[in-house]
């Protein structure tokens, strides 16, 4: 007898080979029953090794959680950690000098470097926001936000915001594109003559800042400047309601903004069931084809959000000049842990992020056989999340290496973005950027994943700083600094993008222009922003900033590696009474006021405002950072249940009035027994000790899951 085919142990959900059948390979010139085979064989094929991988990860854990609890508290040297982290197959040799390979890397990723915005992909007004994020207008980003004191008054337009706007902007002008005497601020008139701009105060500093224009020269339209690789667009219109009040007839600022967009399919969806899935493939379907539409109604009148069209100028020679209109979008898979009804292996739900990286490739052909508009280098762009060390980043590899050739794609067709989010894979990092080194295209510090996982691995070890301690703790900053010397060192710079993470205010503007530009000083060529807007604000840092300068002065920093080794854990002083009792209280709110809209409301990212009524974003990875301390201070007797369960109780009327305003809100503190929310927040903390590497999704998964149920009979 000839043995079946691996493929013919694959099922694959109705609903979800309805939906490719009739919606993603429609256009597309692939052999339909082959494409079936091809992805049943590589379920068949990695499943196996992903659980593998999964186990692996559960045995050094249990190997270090069994080392943690004889040390009694007591934290090893650095050195004594090393030397058992190698003897367990934890820390990986440093492989020889090397650096990346990668090819066709879009501009936005590989030289470009601007803000970048991440955003859930169940959204499509949110989706088309991000994508669309690429031009913001700074006036409105400054008129609305408290990036500039005070705020507008009531009632139409405040002339008084209005002109203050003017005149910081022109004040970042004069910095950012200076003319070479005076002022843009005196500036009665732009216009262009012989292909250079001029003004009646005088010509441009640097000459060569201006690379455009749109409208009759002698009268333009729109004046386009550049810096540091990025774009300025004066909008004139000296008969619009702003312009009548600007001296040179100038409306608005625009600016390029996010270079990039990460739609996301992992932490900020609630994503767990086969329409869910699918929900969020067909907004990635839309996005690929160009043709996805929001419609939603804003003061009362119907709006339709699409995508926004390439932007056109006559360039200082005649010729025309085409500026993208769009951020570059990347799509976020989930990790290795959680699986999915999309189809089953052997009657078993398979992984999750296989069926993603599949589909979502699938997806991208739209975009690459037909216009390029996302990628007019030709390539996919995969975020892979929650990678633990080298044979994960390896494994990760072989299957996009293997996807690649069911869709017939060139090798290395498929660009891998790393997080380094988790402990093993920052303690490895160049092992990890060498296993993908001919497709790795960005690397990136998930700071609150890894701040879980450094929870989570020290878990019997003793107990953890506060989440302020936290942030000044010595494997942060080494960690942070070494993501960048690693990416620098392995050849990253001008080939691939190395990014920080995410300001987590959203209306806390004027503070994240006073912190954030750290990021580009630190090196990074992107940081992550909430919304477009913050984009916009963001942008202006790296006009102050010459990152690929900055990267160059780094060159060769060595950070410390026994930093990376230090437990963030608390002395014998510990907390008084009343700091750790508001300690507890914040923790319990924030997991509460995330995961009562996560599991009611199948919403995956919050603004969460915290007990000083401060919105915060909130997602899975703040969610396990609060789960993850609380379950250890329960382990070391720091605190005990009853104080836990007290603040759940309180804390669940907090969140309630919080959102009394949502009339799609189901109070917790009702019935607290029968709330799904309520029992899914208190199993995170109670059970969190036992979670696989703390992630809060099976817990979050199974809540929703349980929400959505018809009662039973």
């Amino acid at each position: 007898m000839t043995q079946p085919l691996a493929a013919d142990r694959v099922r694959f959900h109705p609903r979800l080979r309805d939906y490719v059948e009739t919606e993603v390979l429609a256009g597309l010139d692939l052999d339909r029953a082959r494409f079936w085979t091809d992805f049943g064989e590589i379920i068949a094929r990695f499943a196996p090794t992903n659980a593998a991988l999964l186990a692996e990860r559960d045995r050094l854990q249990s190997l270090i959680d069994t080392r943690n609890a004889a040390c009694k508290g007591q934290a090893p040297s650095p050195e004594v950690e090393a030397a058992f982290l190698r003897e367990i197959g934890y820390l990986q040799p440093q492989p020889p000098a090397f650096a990346i390979a990668t090819q066709n890397v879009d501009p936005e990723l590989s030289s470009l470097a601007a803000p970048q915005l991440v955003v859930p992909i169940d959204n499509a007004r949110y989706a088309l926001n991000a994508a669309n994020a690429r031009w913001g207008s700074l006036y409105d980003a400054l008129y609305g936000t408290d990036a500039l004191p005070g705020a507008a008054a009531p009632g139409g337009y405040d002339t008084v915001r209005g002109d203050a706007v003017v005149a910081w902007c022109r004040a970042r002008l004069d910095e950012i594109a200076p003319l070479a005497a005076g002022s843009h601020a005196a500036v009665t008139a732009y216009r262009v003559e012989d292909g250079r701009l001029a003004t009646d105060q005088g010509p441009l500093r640097d000459g060569a800042q201006f690379v455009g224009w749109a409208g009759p020269a002698e009268r333009p339209d729109k004046i386009l400047l550049r810096n540091h690789g990025l774009h300025l667009e004066l909008v004139i219109s000296p008969q619009s309601p702003i312009g009548r009040r600007d001296r040179a007839g100038v409306a608005d600022l625009v600016i390029e903004s996010a270079g990039s967009a990460i739609m996301d399919f992992e932490d900020s969806v609630a994503a767990v069931d086969v329409d869910d899935k699918i929900a969020v493939y067909r907004n990635w379907l839309g996005l690929m084809r160009g043709d996805l539409v929001a419609s939603f109604k804003k003061d009362g009148r119907p709006i339709e959000r699409r995508l926004a069209p390439d932007r056109v100028y006559t360039a200082p020679d005649g010729g025309a000049l085409v500026l993208r209109g769009r951020a570059l979008m990347l799509a976020r898979n989930v990790g290795l842990l959680m699986t999915t009804p999309l189809a089953t292996l052997d009657g078993q739900e398979v992984p999750e992020g296989i069926v993603d990286g599949m589909v979502t490739a699938l997806t991208a052909l739209h975009d690459l056989h037909r216009a390029r508009r996302n990628s007019p280098a030709g390539s996919i762009y995969i975020v892979k999340p929650k990678l633990h060390g080298p044979a994960e980043a390896a494994f990760t590899n072989e299957l996009f290496a293997a996807i690649e050739a069911a869709l017939d794609l060139a090798p290395n067709t498929l660009k891998v973005g790393v997080m380094d989010e988790e402990r093993r894979t920052s303690v490895n990092l160049r092992a990890v950027i060498a296993a993908v080194r001919d497709r790795i295209a960005f690397i990136n510090t998930g700071f609150l994943d890894r701040t879980g996982d450094e929870i989570h691995t020290a878990m019997h070890l003793g107990p953890v700083l506060s989440k302020p301690q936290m942030r000044a703790a010595p494997w942060l900053l080494a960690y942070e600094d070494n993501n960048v010397d690693a990416g620098l060192a392995c050849g990253l710079a001008g080939r691939a993008q190395i990014g920080k993470g995410m300001w987590a205010m959203p209306d806390a503007m004027a503070e994240m222009l006073a912190q954030k530009i750290a990021h580009p000083r630190a090196g990074a060529s992107t940081a992550w922003v909430p919304s477009p807007t913050a984009a916009t604000l963001h942008a202006l840092h790296y006009h102050q900033v010459d990152v690929a300068a900055r990267q160059a002065e780094l060159a060769g920093r060595q950070t410390d590696q026994s930093r990376l080794l230090i437990a963030p854990i608390a002395g014998p002083e510990r907390w008084a009474s009343q700091v750790l009792a508001r300690e507890i209280d914040g923790n319990v709110q924030s997991i509460l006021g995330y995961v009562v809209r996560w599991v009611d409301q199948g919403v995956g990212c919050s603004k969460v405002p915290d007990l000083d009524g401060v919105g915060l974003m909130e997602d899975r990875a703040t969610c396990r950072i609060s789960s993850q301390i609380l379950a250890n201070w329960l382990t070391h007797g720091v605190i005990d249940v009853e104080a836990v369960e007290a603040s759940l109780r309180r804390m669940a009327q907090v969140v309630d009035a919080q959102n009394r305003s949502d009339v799609d809100y189901r109070p917790m503190s009702e019935d607290l027994a029968r709330s799904q929310a309520f029992r899914a927040a208190r199993a995170l903390i109670l059970e969190g000790a036992h979670a696989p590497s703390g992630y809060t999704e099976p817990l979050l998964h199974a809540a929703r899951l349980g929400r959505r149920a018809p009662p039973a009979t």
